[in-house]
């Protein structure tokens, strides 16, 4: 309600049992921007990217629950102008009471294509933006 968008902190295989697109889809239309979890279902993985959804992974024995968390933390994420396949992102949790967490975690955006699709908010944003790119070469 508040347009405020979502961060998902989930546990192992996140998104095992439903690796189709609407189980990516979902999130999306809630809000969700980033997902970050133990590991992930590998197709879901590439879901989540399709839809513009960041997966990071939880590095050297962290979970979700190590972290104590609420659900009323202010989540940042840094470096996602300099992102790049595989490398290490940090998460800031704020609890809103003065207390602060950083945390490395690992982008799960393992190819350059993946990189692309995400950094154009999704594969269907940027097919669209590319066949209006090719419209206007063509008419132009």
């Amino acid at each position: 309600d508040e347009q405020v968008p979502l961060a998902l902190f989930a546990g192992k295989e996140y998104g095992s049992g439903s690796s189709r697109d609407w189980a990516a889809k979902g999130p999306r239309l809630l809000g969700v921007r980033v997902v970050i979890a133990e590991s992930f279902e590998r197709i879901h993985r590439s879901n989540l990217i399709g839809m513009g959804i960041l997966p990071l992974e939880f590095i050297h024995g962290m979970t979700r629950k190590t972290l104590g968390l609420t659900g009323d933390e202010t989540i940042t994420i840094t470096g996602l102008q300099s992102l790049e396949p595989g490398a290490m992102v940090e998460v800031v949790i704020d609890d809103g009471q003065g207390n602060t967490q950083h945390i490395n975690t690992r982008c799960r955006i393992d190819t350059g294509n993946e990189l692309t699709y995400f950094q154009h908010g999704g594969i269907l944003h940027y097919v669209i933006r590319r066949m209006v790119q090719n419209s206007q070469v063509i008419t132009g």
